[in-house]
């Protein structure tokens, strides 16, 4: 009995301190600065984008800023639609970087993290985020 209430307590306090930190983060203004992005073309489908912002929440927006670049791009090539491979970021004295792979093509590409790159580029429009 004493173990069942022990687990429960346990369960209620880490919900407690990973709701307390949602709210904290809510609570956070966001004021990102878009520090730029070097695109670099590896193959004829195949592009790398290196960004770099301050005032990201965490890894999730400096790999939103890559994905509008890589949107962006896409439609400048005069193609539809991109496949994201892999993201690696850092984040080293408040300066969040990223280092975004991509195939870009015509059609829909084979896999689950495709983009439409004409929706991608309206969606980071929409909300603030600069792109190539």
């Amino acid at each position: 009995m004493i173990r069942a209430a022990l687990i429960t307590s346990a369960g209620l306090l880490a919900a407690c301190t990973a709701q307390d930190q949602v709210s904290r983060a809510a609570q956070v203004p966001f004021a990102p600065s878009y520090e730029g992005i070097e695109t670099r073309l590896l193959d004829n489908d195949l592009v790398a984008f290196h960004v770099k912002m301050r005032g990201a929440r965490g890894d999730q927006d400096v790999t939103d800023y890559a994905e509008c670049a890589a949107a962006q791009y896409t439609l400048i090539r005069g193609f539809g639609f991109a496949r994201h491979l892999r993201t690696k970021t850092a984040e080293v004295s408040g300066l969040w970087q990223a280092d975004a792979i991509y195939t870009i093509s015509a059609a829909i590409p084979a896999g689950l993290r495709t983009i439409d790159a004409e929706v991608t580029v309206e969606n980071c429009k929409s909300n603030g985020i600069p792109t190539v």
